[in-house]
């Protein structure tokens, strides 16, 4: 039985963690359907088997055993209705205890105990189908740790959860479940995810990576830092927001309500009909029972909570079955921009080198910054992880806060942090000069680095729009949604671009807070709004939304408290994935009520007419709620989007494929570093860098191609049973092999009578050509695979 809200404000105890409350309505509401579902079912089948051996022997006890067995379930019965006319709500059970009363009165006893059967199997039956679909969601309540092990100085010391604090060392051994937010201080940290994300491979987090509560270490021990409080941790408010998922009641399940009323009354209209015009009070007891229970109240919670335990399969946590059925009506979303449409992580865009080469410049940098938690600093020791660079450890590092970091690297004095900082611990060269010019650029933040007193070069970073976004967007059109906004803080001009990029229907840029909520308040004249945001100013448009969606994975926990749905993985597309199971979920709930509904009328209409003995309509009513209820089951599985032929990839593949294209991208900026060097380098320092730059593209980046459509696309192609399928992508790598074979032929031109400037322009032109295309081969592949990731 559902609990009552005001039985929330009533605690008798709560979890030392979630602070849960446990009331006696919902203690007393508890017991009463254990009872239903695990004593009655096998008291009445009990009852009916002797009554039955009985009735065989010919013996007046055969009888009494029925009466007896429905007698006790007829007083359950009335229990259980007391209670719930108690709360102001109204059920269909009645029906089912006027069957069971009417059969004792006209000594009908075989189809009295049939009913009770009836009754307690089908409490049985949506006991097992609500269990089944909220398997998902009681697992994560099953694996809240109790314990922490904090280094007390150099000893470790088991202590409980609720006296940790932010700042605290805690060791996490290899099985152990995470038990605060933190960052990585030691060693690597190989996490199992699946239990918050769905993923199911491990994720591996270096030193400086931050890591959240709930997620179990699949390696070897590693120390961490906390970062919040076990209260106030992602997993502790994740376990808060799953307790409260099943307490509100979807507004389709108040419709089912009122639809009960109706046919209650239309149920007692036939069955005094059928008494009066036939004086036959077994005819009248007949419709009673082919009206008993009723598929509305069944279908509809166990097809909703179905497809809140489908979304907690996929990383989406529904909060209630009126989020997940308002989710099925969306017709506008809004968008913030920064960390939920782009990465919200600073990557690296572009770098600029003096004689270093790029990958050592990147390392150098990422090692000193090892010592620094700026976001920034964090950003380039990440870019240096996903490409596999081993960073080693600075000597006597001094940080000055938002400036930078100087320190000593392998014997060299090294300082990296913004222009002003760096050139103020740096000698003027023409080289710094140039490249002070050229980190002028908007919508990204420039990092220098200064070896030895010398700039050795400099990197931009900027958000960049997520690889999913695109996809993400035209699959949210194909599911209906009419309009779409990029609602943002950010400036105009950076705004603009993203929405010109991704071809939203309007942008709106340079809002406070409150102004956000203005832009919610104005679309919802159109229809049902969604909005979707990360941080701490989307939580008063993520309330004022008619539904809110906050990016959990990293967003603010005030966004993920004030949203209707959080998304506890780091993939937008899984936006899409909640819309499709919402909408599927509410379409088999509507179907099996019309089915189970229009099944009922018409036996109850055959009973009426003398079609239909009580015996004979209980046992069809019984198969009626069967079907039902396993038709609303339905929405466990399926209902995803369906790629063409079958074709995909496994979350494996796919996560292979990215760590390959992450591996890469060192070769794809020594092409851009190359380019930018290769109009003032002298001759022989530029074949340098052309040999460099061959060996690196032929033995590594045509390879990686060759293999992809070989291989992947081949497989592809397969699957889809379409031969043509990615004919254009195909030919992206014919293009890219051409242009290496034209730099080669170029760069043996240049090596035989040195470069002249008509060929050191068409050098560059040809790099500059080669970098685009290939970033933009990598992005459109990264969308590809991530379209026909099948679902796992």
């Amino acid at each position: 039985m559902p609990q009552r809200a005001e039985d929330a404000r009533h605690p008798i105890t709560r979890h030392p963690i979630t602070r849960h409350p446990i009331t006696l309505g919902a203690t007393l509401g508890a017991i009463l359907d254990g009872a239903a579902r695990h004593v009655l079912l096998p008291l009445v089948a009990g009852a009916l088997c002797i009554g039955g051996v009985g009735r065989l022997l010919d013996r007046a006890w055969g009888d009494w055993f029925w009466m007896a067995g429905t007698a006790v379930v007829l007083c359950f019965l009335l229990l259980q209705i007391a209670l719930t006319l108690r709360r102001g709500e109204f059920g269909l059970d009645l029906i089912a205890a006027l069957a069971m009363g009417g059969a004792l009165l006209l000594g009908q006893n075989l189809a009295g105990i049939i009913i009770a059967l009836m009754f307690a199997g089908g409490e049985a039956l949506e006991g097992f189908a609500q269990g089944r679909a909220r398997r998902e969601m009681t697992a994560l309540l099953d694996r809240v740790p109790r314990s922490a092990a904090r280094y007390d100085g150099e000893q470790l010391r088991d202590v409980p959860l609720a006296v940790l604090l932010a700042g605290d060392r805690i060791l996490v051994r290899q099985g152990d479940v995470v038990p605060v937010d933190g960052l990585v201080t030691k060693g690597i940290a190989v996490l199992d995810e699946s239990a918050l994300t769905g993923e199911a491979l491990p994720v591996s987090h270096r030193v400086g990576a931050a890591i959240v509560s709930g997620t179990t270490n699949a390696g070897d021990a590693f120390d961490m830092q906390a970062t919040s409080t076990a209260a106030d941790s992602t997993y502790a408010g994740i376990v808060r927001l799953v307790e409260a998922a099943g307490a509100a009641r979807a507004p389709m399940v108040r419709l089912a309500d009122r639809y009960a009323l109706v046919f209650f009354a239309l149920t007692l209209f036939v069955t005094g009909a059928a008494w009066i015009v036939s004086r036959d009070p077994v005819r009248a007891l007949a419709v009673l029972v082919v009206a008993t229970p009723c598929p509305l109240i069944l279908a509809v919670p166990v097809a909703i909570m179905s497809g809140i335990s489908r979304c907690a399969r996929r990383g989406i946590l529904v909060k209630g079955g009126g989020a997940l059925e308002q989710l099925s009506r969306i017709r506008t979303v809004i968008f913030d921009k920064t960390g939920t449409l782009t990465d919200g992580r600073a990557r690296i865009l572009d770098m600029m080198c003096d004689t270093i080469d790029p990958r050592e410049l990147l390392r150098i940098a990422a090692s000193l910054d090892q010592v620094s938690h700026h976001v920034v600093a964090r950003s380039l020791v990440l870019s240096a992880g996903e490409r596999g660079i081993v960073l080693s450890l600075p000597e006597a590092a001094h940080e000055q806060s938002g400036a930078g970091v100087t320190g000593r690297l392998e014997g060299h004095l090294v300082v990296v942090g913004s222009w002003d900082y760096v050139r103020a611990a740096t000698d003027d060269t023409p080289f710094a000069a140039e490249i002070s010019e050229w980190m002028r650029r908007d919508g990204a933040v420039a990092v220098a680095v200064g070896i030895d007193r010398h700039v050795a070069g400099a990197f931009l970073l900027a958000d960049q729009v997520r690889p999913e976004a695109g996809v993400v967007l035209r699959q949210l059109r194909d599911a209906g949604i009419s309009r779409i906004v990029l609602a943002t803080g950010d400036r105009a001009d950076l705004a603009a671009g993203v929405g010109v990029f991704l071809e939203v229907d309007a942008v709106v840029a340079d809002l406070k807070p409150q102004d956000k909520t203005a832009i919610v308040e104005a679309e919802k004249s159109a229809g049902p709004v969604l909005m979707a945001g990360d941080g701490v100013n989307d939580a008063p448009a993520l309330a004022a939304s008619d539904l809110g969606v906050a990016m959990g994975a990293r967003g603010a926990a005030a966004s993920s408290e004030a949203a209707d749905i959080v998304i506890l993985v780091d993939r937008l597309d899984r936006l899409v994935d909640a819309l499709r199971i919402a909408r599927r979920a509410r379409r088999i709930a509507l179907q099996s009520v019309y089915a189970g509904v229009g099944l009922s009328i018409c036996a109850m209409l055959a009973a009426a007419a003398g079609y239909l003995i009580p015996v004979e309509g209980a046992l069809l009513q019984e198969g009626i709620d069967a079907a039902v209820i396993l038709n609303a089951l339905r929405a466990l599985h399926g209902g995803l989007w369906r790629r063409a032929g079958h074709a995909g990839l496994a979350p494996d593949e796919l996560r292979a494929l990215d760590a390959e294209h992450q591996a890469l991208l060192d070769v794809v900026d020594r092409i851009r570093v190359t380019a930018d060097r290769s109009h003032d380098v002298s001759g022989p320092d530029l074949d340098k860098d052309l040999e460099i730059l061959d060996q690196m593209l032929r033995q590594r980046l045509l390879p990686h191609e060759r293999q992809d459509d070989r291989e992947i696309y081949a497989r592809i192609r397969r699957q889809a049973r379409m031969p043509d399928l990615l004919a254009g992508m195909s030919r992206t790598h014919m293009e890219i092999r051409r242009q290496i074979h034209n730099l080669a032929a170029l760069r043996r031109a240049v090596s035989e009578h040195g470069a002249n400037a008509l060929q050191r322009r068409e050098l560059q032109r040809l790099l500059y050509g080669l970098e685009a295309i290939t970033r933009l081969h990598f992005a459109q592949e990264e969308e590809i695979y991530r379209l026909l990731e099948r679902e796992r």
